[in-house]
């Protein structure tokens, strides 16, 4: 995927819905990150990510800059940038979808609360 998604909002007359991909391969999750934890500081080689926080709060870290986790916070991370996801004294939840190619262990850690290499 070249740039950044164009995240495409259409209106209507119940309210409007956000358009985050359309024919494109990807891959859709959510993540939950528990009071007080957080994802390991990593990048991917094959993909880029596009997060959206779905409720909660936290810190999202991309790149040595950190911004605050909160509901509706939309995050675009290239391929190659070093992200984390923490939560603070509540749980947070991101609906993350990835573009490109996506293997489970495409990850590279930086850094790791829980001894992963």
């Amino acid at each position: 995927m070249k740039g950044k998604p164009r995240v495409k909002t259409v209106q209507r007359p119940w309210g409007k819905f956000e358009l985050l991909a359309l024919n494109v391969e990807c891959t859709v999750k959510i993540i939950s990150v528990k009071p007080g934890q957080a994802l390991s500081l990593q990048s991917h080689r094959r993909r880029d990510e596009y997060w959206v926080v779905l409720d909660g709060q936290g810190t999202i870290q991309v790149n040595g800059r950190k911004m605050r986790a909160a509901r509706g916070k939309q995050v675009f991370i290239r391929r190659g940038q070093r992200h984390r996801l923490s939560a603070g004294k509540n749980p947070v939840r991101v609906l993350e979808v990835s573009f490109g190619k996506f293997l489970e262990h495409d990850e590279k850690r930086f850094s790791d609360r829980y001894g992963r290499k």
